[in-house]
């Protein structure tokens, strides 16, 4: 029978990073032009600024508690946020940190919006705040989502915002009275992660029950019939099939294709408009906590960390950052 995707194994274009975090990682991200500069966030309270290209640790700053998210606004300035409730914005070429403002509960997400210059932050308190980093005025918007935030992600200007009770509310940041939509998520069950296509036509949801779905933007009929979702991340054994969450998404810059990892340890790549399955790499360690494909599509970042998603473990498996070189492939429609 034909294989109809890669499956890709461990071999020379993987390596890992050598300095790590000494517990769980929750975020990794690439500066936007800079393909070699790679943040991640931890429960350790820390955020470190790795040089892929090195295997280094260039800088790392302090929380007073574990950190959630992380992201550039551009290659000297990284912003991070987490369950002390505060914002942090880091300078990588004077080390001085400062805290820009605060929200009531945990920060879950940080997103910086290039096309308007905004940092956006996404919080239990069931807000999300517009930042204004150029001007550094502080907090310059409240936008109010009636429930926690879990998951948000940035398009143009447009933030995506996921929230407990599987809504999606979808803003344009320069009218902010109220959301452009407010729609429900397409799967059963709780959202996980969300991300939105290079090319500003939608974005993928993840859920915690082994599903994705491809959502646009656009609210017209004939648009909205082409939206749909598909099953992933289920590993049949013994005639028993095993659900697990897909809890990370990353676009790949230039090909418009995704990849999503899961705890089953797996990472694929997809493309969405085809419908197809590009590639499936090997299997690592233990859960896929985050992916960030870099600004110009030959490296993918991907963070393997247990998320208690099982419980406490007496011996839990390592956590580690892995550096993948990607090719065509792996990652351009076919």
């Amino acid at each position: 029978a034909r294989v109809r995707f890669r499956i890709v194994m461990e071999g020379p274009n993987e390596f890992e990073l050598s300095t790590l975090p000494a517990d769980g990682i929750s975020a990794i991200r690439f500066a936007p032009t800079s393909p070699s500069f790679l943040l991640s966030s931890s429960w350790d309270k820390s955020v470190r600024l790795h040089d892929v290209n090195n295997n280094t640790l260039r800088v790392q700053y302090h929380h007073s508690a574990a950190v959630l998210d992380c992201c550039f606004s551009d290659e000297v300035h990284g912003f991070s946020g987490g369950l002390d409730k505060f914002l942090k914005m880091f300078d990588f070429n004077t080390n001085v940190d400062t805290v820009l403002g605060a929200h009531q509960d945990a920060i879950r997400c940080v997103n910086h919006c290039p096309a308007l210059g905004f940092l956006c932050t996404g919080s239990w308190d069931k807000t999300v705040k517009l930042w204004d980093i150029r001007g550094n005025r502080g907090a310059v918007g409240t936008l109010d989502q009636q429930e926690k935030v879990y998951t948000m992600d940035v398009s143009q200007e447009k933030v995506v915002v996921g929230t407990k009770g599987r809504r999606v509310l979808i803003w344009d940041l320069r009218n902010t009275s109220q959301p452009l939509w407010q729609r429900e998520s397409t799967l059963k069950y709780q959202t996980r992660s969300i991300r939105c296509f290079p090319s500003g036509q939608g974005y993928v949801l993840s859920s915690i029950e082994g599903r994705v779905a491809v959502e646009f933007f656009d609210p017209s009929p004939e648009v909205q019939k082409t939206k749909y979702a598909f099953k992933c991340h289920r590993i049949k054994e013994n005639g028993k099939e095993t659900v697990y969450p897909v809890t990370a998404v990353s676009f790949h810059s230039i090909h418009n294709t995704f990849a999503t990892g899961g705890c089953d340890g797996f990472v694929n790549v997809w493309d969405a408009f085809n419908r197809k399955r590009l590639a499936q790499f090997h299997r690592y360690p233990t859960s896929i906590a985050s992916l960030s494909f870099n600004c110009d599509g030959s490296l993918l970042a991907i963070a393997s960390s247990y998320m208690l998603e099982e419980g406490e473990k007496e011996s839990p498996p390592r956590d580690a950052i892995f550096i993948r070189h990607v090719t065509d492939m792996e990652t351009k429609p076919k």
